[in-house]
């Protein structure tokens, strides 16, 4: 069975108070609502009204971007010097081990490891942006640019800037078609 609507619930508390009263056993609304919340597997009615929607349809889980984890070592210069990015927070388990990172720019945020076996060399991450030929003037005006990446403007997804990171990671800069 799918999760039961709220107001799908309220029919079945009012269909066991009149079968509970055909049997003689008077209950008040609200236990018959508490009484159908625990049998759908709810704490109680204001838990099961908080997971289904008043418009009779149930919620749906809200998914977040997801956090692409590239594997690297001694990356921050280039994630923050030459493209942008800020760190957010690193962590070590201890001093001397492996650093973890999280460095992010607008609304894009990207996990780097140097922990052994945290993401695949040679990974992929495309990463949207509103104005990709803005973005390639900003990287080739930063001094020492360790690269110098071009516009691919024939890609499925829109005008692209590939970018190579150190360690073999591709970041593609891409302009939706949405946003040009």
């Amino acid at each position: 069975m799918t999760s039961p609507t709220t107001d799908h619930a309220k029919k079945l508390a009012r269909l066991l108070r009149e079968d509970l009263a055909t049997a003689g056993i008077e209950i008040p609304h609200s236990l018959a609502l508490e009484l159908i919340a625990h049998q759908l597997g709810a704490k109680d009615w204001n838990v099961l009204a908080a997971l289904t929607s008043r418009a009779g349809s149930p919620v749906t889980p809200d998914i977040s971007p997801g956090v692409p984890l590239l594997r690297v070592t001694q990356a921050l210069p280039f994630y923050l010097d030459f493209l942008g990015f800020a760190l957010d927070w690193e962590h070590r388990f201890e001093p001397g081990l492996p650093l973890y990172v999280q460095v992010s720019r607008s609304a894009a945020v990207l996990h780097l490891s140097e922990r052994h076996g945290d993401g695949a060399p040679n990974s992929v991450v495309w990463i949207p942006v509103r104005d990709v030929a803005a973005l390639r003037k900003e990287l080739l005006a930063r001094p020492n640019a360790p690269a110098r990446p071009g516009i691919d403007r024939d890609t499925p997804g829109g005008p692209t800037l590939q970018v190579i990171d150190p360690y073999g990671n591709i970041l593609r800069f891409t302009q939706p078609p949405s946003a040009q």
